[in-house]
């Protein structure tokens, strides 16, 4: 079992939900990364997203793009990502995804990066932009070596395509709350438990929900229908409002504390 796998079965014996935060990886630096995913942990969170900078991040909104960009600036690379994943290995055993868009994956070589990813620590991938239907060398290079393969669910998506995610992914499965890009929103889709109880008829693996979770009454919400809860942006947000301040890995925490119920804004 990977770590995630562990987590999400440790999760369900306690009858608890998971809390799975989303940062860019080298936003505002890779040093100040590593402190964000400890003080995360320390703040509650289950799993860690970890995204790879990318050019051109089509499925995010503007305040992930801005951290990409900042990422970017700062000479982030997949290669010193998967160096980031050890650094924090040696001091957590937390669940780390890699997430990242195909391109940067494809580039870096897939076994490669199923072996170096797997050295470095991490427990599973997801490629934002790979469609299911030409997945399969890559989901073979990640499963061999033991990583997770973790893939979106979109609730536009045809049963048929729902139930090919459903046998695609493993470790979780990751379900898009509503269509459009990341970012944050007032209130989370209407239709969105329907579209859960489908998934759940394809899949026994946990299901996690993701895109526009920026408030605790939304991480609530999805808790009662889902087994964990992604939040990206508004996190991300909260870096990029105290950059430059000494406080910046401390208000993060505190938000991710006040997400999840745990602690006051």
């Amino acid at each position: 079992m990977t770590r995630i796998e562990k987590t999400f079965a440790q999760l369900k014996s306690k009858e608890r939900k998971g809390f799975i935060p989303y940062i860019t990886a080298g936003d505002p630096s890779l040093d100040i990364t590593l402190q964000l995913v400890l003080a995360l942990e320390e703040a509650g969170a289950d799993v860690i997203e970890l995204g790879v900078p990318f050019s051109d991040p089509i499925a995010d909104g503007p305040v992930i793009q801005r951290a990409t960009e900042r990422a970017l600036h700062n000479g982030v690379t997949l290669h010193k990502v998967l160096q980031l994943g050890e650094n924090i290995r040696s001091k957590s055993e937390i669940p780390l995804v890699l997430f990242s868009y195909f391109n940067p994956l494809l580039n870096y070589g897939l076994e490669k990066l199923a072996a170096d990813a797997v050295k470095k620590g991490f427990d599973g991938v997801l490629a934002s932009d790979l469609t299911v239907e030409e997945s399969e060398p890559y989901v073979r290079s990640m499963r061999a070596a033991g990583l997770n393969t973790v893939f979106l669910a979109a609730p536009t998506s045809s049963p048929e395509r729902l139930k090919k995610i459903a046998r695609t992914s493993n470790g979780f499965l990751y379900a898009v709350s509503r269509t459009g890009v990341t970012g944050e929103q007032q209130e989370l889709a209407g239709d969105l438990k329907a579209f859960l109880q489908t998934l759940r008829s394809h899949t026994d693996s946990p299901i996690a929900v993701g895109f526009g979770i920026s408030r605790p009454e939304h991480v609530r919400a999805v808790w009662q229908e889902a087994d964990a809860a992604v939040v990206g942006s508004s996190i991300v947000k909260e870096i990029e409002q105290h950059i430059g301040k000494p406080d910046l890995v401390d208000s993060v925490a505190a938000f991710a504390g006040w997400l999840k119920g745990s602690q006051s804004k």
